[in-house]
Formats: structure tokens, sequence, C-alpha cells
């Protein structure tokens, strides 16, 4: 009887206790990212950002095209200026394999992602999922800019 009240206690406390962190760009840069002034005319923006609070204790690595963008924590986003006119493999570790979202990127444009944490067997995966101008921007109001390139492997 004890067991089965202690297993659901002993899940949810390694789920929701804890809080991820990541090294954090300066102020300044937290501020002109999210000026979301256009990239120059042969670039494109790349906002990729996590919300919310499940699974904050997990670190989750992102890619764009096999590159490491960083590794993501809760409230946190990045931004990358990329080559114009392209497409791109955006992706994201996971429990059972990397989860890849392709995007085609107009020059002069700003382009939003979100990534977020669901459910796992043993290990909350991630997902990614293109979002608004609008919704992109509202999140990453109340969020701060990651440094790139911090990725765990």
């Amino acid at each position: 009887m004890y067991k089965s009240k202690f297993i659901p206690i002993v899940v949810c406390t390694i789920l929701f206790t804890g809080c991820a962190s990541v090294s954090m760009e300066s102020p300044t840069k937290n501020a002109q990212a999210k000026s979301f002034t256009s990239p120059p005319s042969d670039k494109a923006g790349l906002y990729i950002y996590r919300d919310g609070l499940f699974g904050a204790a997990l670190k989750k690595d992102i890619w764009v095209n096999k590159e490491c963008i960083g590794e993501s924590a809760p409230s946190v986003f990045f931004y990358k200026e990329l080559p114009g006119d392209r497409d791109y493999s955006v992706s994201t570790e996971s429990e059972f394999s990397p989860n890849a979202l392709m995007v085609h990127m107009e020059a002069g444009k700003n382009y939003f992602i979100r990534q977020f944490i669901k459910l796992g067997l043993f290990v909350g995966g991630a997902g990614l999922e293109t979002v608004s101008r609008d919704t992109g921007k509202q999140a990453i109001a109340k969020l701060d800019l990651a440094q790139n390139g911090n990725c765990s492997k």
C-alpha cells in the first residue's frame, strides 16, 4: 500500500523540482534581441524559445542543420541569424530520438519556433513547433536570451 503512494510522489518530485540553468547573454544583447528588428537583407532571423515550467529540471540540446544552437532550459530563448532563402532542419533531442522540423526561411524575415517538453517513459522528451510572429514575440518578451553553442554533446 505504501509503495503505491510512494512511487507517484517520487515521480512528481523528480519532474517538478530543481530548475535547469544555462549560460545567459548580457542584458544589452537580451534587449537587442527583443527589439525584433528585421535581419539584414541577405539573412533570416531565427528565434527558438522554451516557455512553461513542465520539465524544469531538464535541459535539451537544439541544433540547426546539425550545428549546436544551445542547450535549452525553462524561460530562455536563442536568436541566430542565418543565410536567407534556404531550408533548415531544426531539431531537438528527445527520449527516443531527435525531433526535427524543416523550415524554409526567407531573407529579411524573422521566424519563431517553440520547444516544448512532453512526457516520456523514463525522461521527458522534447518537441518543436513553428509559431506565428505575434505568438513568438509575446512569449519571448517574458524570457531571457541564452548563449549560443553550449550543447551537452
